[in-house]
């Protein structure tokens, strides 16, 4: 993407998942969102994107998509992972769609011991796939457009070694780190955690579990240099 495209892409009426972005068709219910609820007129445009990268500007017709771009691939973003205690009401949720918005590339719902939420059988089920869901409007609100991946929950037993934890005595250093555990409103329990695990702070003051997500997000994104710089402060590129 080069900067004279950003802010057409920006300007566009919404963007849009297809298989196909050199020849985009858009599903029933998009159509009907499209049409319906963005109340789009002929010649309007929109991005359309497989999820995967590719992508490319469309102009809406009375009944079908104009391309009217080449179809474009974006640079893969580097990979980051953001394991996301479920919280009360939508603040998870919430969360969620910010996390995406920064460019977390992948969310992974993790089960704690003090969760403050049911979490189990059908509602389990239901709120993963509310989660992927937002993950998937707020990829495309944010013109993102590789599919942000929302994984089976997992318990901490289950969490690689190489994910640190996010942790108010923790280290300010988050060089390196590329995945991070939020814990629940009730904070983690004493020894949850095993002592060789690498522990990471979110700051001077004590923060609402949603806003760590959003911290630990941004750091996540920045330290990556999905942003265009590292934590050093040197542009990466």
């Amino acid at each position: 993407m080069t900067y004279e495209e950003w802010p057409r892409r920006v300007a566009a009426l919404g963007q849009f998942h297809v298989e196909d972005p050199q020849r985009p068709e858009l599903t029933e219910d998009d159509e009907h969102h499209l049409r319906t609820v963005l109340r789009a007129r002929s010649g309007e445009e929109i991005v359309a994107t497989n999820g995967k990268g590719s992508w490319s500007i469309c102009e809406v017709g009375a009944a079908a998509l104009t391309r009217v771009t080449p179809v474009c691939v974006d640079p893969s973003t580097p990979p980051t992972t953001l394991y996301l205690a479920p919280l009360k009401g939508d603040r998870s949720e919430w969360a969620v769609a910010k996390a995406t918005e920064l460019g977390v590339s992948r969310i992974v719902p993790l089960i704690t011991r003090r969760l403050a939420v049911k979490f189990k059988g059908d509602t389990r089920r239901k709120v993963v796939s509310r989660w992927r869901r937002i993950a998937a409007e707020a990829g495309g609100q944010s013109r993102r457009t590789y599919d942000v991946v929302v994984d089976e929950p997992v318990n901490v037993s289950d969490v690689p070694v190489n994910v640190a934890v996010a942790d108010f005595d923790g280290d300010g250093d988050w060089t390196g780190v590329v995945a991070v555990a939020i814990g629940p409103e009730g904070g983690w329990a004493p020894d949850e955690w095993t002592n060789d695990r690498r522990r990471v702070s979110l700051g001077p003051t004590v923060l609402r579990a949603e806003t760590a997500g959003v911290v630990a997000a941004s750091l996540l994104a920045f330290g990556a240099g999905g942003w265009g710089f590292t934590l050093d402060g040197r542009r990466d590129g």
